[in-house]
């Protein structure tokens, strides 16, 4: 498809899909978490991912090759990328897909922060600034308020949530401020996923058996996150990117958090009291108002 000025019908449904994707992807990891050590988990979905990418580049004959100067950007994103999955692991063994969808879909909040200092033609405008203030009262609302059935809120998951939010930005700002914005977005994610995997698996050790007497849905919610969320999912992501504008796309942001909070009470049963509710509205507004497109002036 030829490169787009603004987002058409065939985009507005594929990045609702990909948004609805996101979110089950959270309800996923929770329940694969039952099964499979978090950590330990993540490092076979990267392994997995790794090898699927691959296999599809040589495929498709784009060469696996590593750009001069590029090695050290490329160790740093993939060790970003095991921070962030850490987090994002954790904080769903610990707490509630609700409450980390809240969280965790703050990328923009802290990409805006992150692009002010370290891109030049990037910088927080007042709009923006409004957008975060909204976006970051969200946040400290949810943390603060550990409100709704035992057992459901806890705040080291809200902390890795937010660790997890902060080290998504960190990739995306990696990709666009080092030497790795000169290579294919599939020679990226083949950084991430290849780099993380080991990252993850010597983390792994850290934290208990790496088993939790697994069954058949803890093995397919593994192949799942391989093949539908670390290789196809994030492909498909990269490839609407490369057709339409990255603002236009970033607009999107804000259903996730909406649907994973919608997929963890619906697929789940978890709580969505007050205390929910009033922090994605000021997330998702927030949001909204941070990747909301300047008006053009037509004089």
């Amino acid at each position: 498809m030829e490169r787009k000025t603004q987002m058409d019908a065939f985009g507005v449904i594929a990045m609702t899909g990909f948004a609805v994707l996101l979110a089950f992807n959270q309800v996923v990891i929770r329940v694969t978490n039952e099964g499979l050590q978090p950590i330990f988990f993540a490092s076979l979905r990267s392994l997995g991912g790794a090898l699927l990418i691959a296999l599809w580049m040589k495929a498709r004959g784009i060469r696996i090759e590593i750009a001069r100067g590029t090695i050290p950007a490329g160790l740093l994103i993939g060790s970003i990328f095991a921070a962030e999955f850490i987090c994002l692991f954790i904080a769903l063994d610990l707490t509630t897909v609700t409450r980390t969808s809240v969280i965790f879909y703050t990328m923009p909040f802290w990409l805006a922060i992150g692009a002010h200092f370290l891109i030049p033609d990037d910088k927080i405008t007042p709009r923006k600034a409004i957008g975060m203030c909204l976006a970051f009262s969200g946040v400290a609302w949810a943390i603060i308020n550990q409100g709704g059935p035992a057992g459901e809120a806890s705040l080291l998951g809200d902390v890795m949530a937010l660790g997890g939010a902060v080290g998504w930005a960190g990739i995306a700002l990696c990709a666009r401020a080092t030497r790795l914005r000169e290579v294919k977005p599939e020679m990226q994610l083949l950084w991430q996923l290849s780099v993380s995997a080991p990252i993850l698996l010597l983390a792994a050790f850290a934290f208990g058996p790496f088993l939790r007497d697994p069954s058949f849905i803890h093995w397919a919610g593994l192949g799942f996150q391989i093949v539908a969320i670390a290789s196809a999912g994030f492909l498909f992501w990269l490839w609407l990117l490369s057709i339409y504008p990255a603002s236009a796309i970033a607009s999107f942001s804000f259903l996730s958090p909406i649907f994973g909070v919608g997929m963890g009470w619906l697929l789940l049963g978890e709580h969505v009291g007050p205390e929910i509710g009033v922090a994605l509205v000021l997330v998702c507004a927030g949001l909204i108002v941070i990747n909301r497109p300047p008006k053009v002036s037509t004089s």
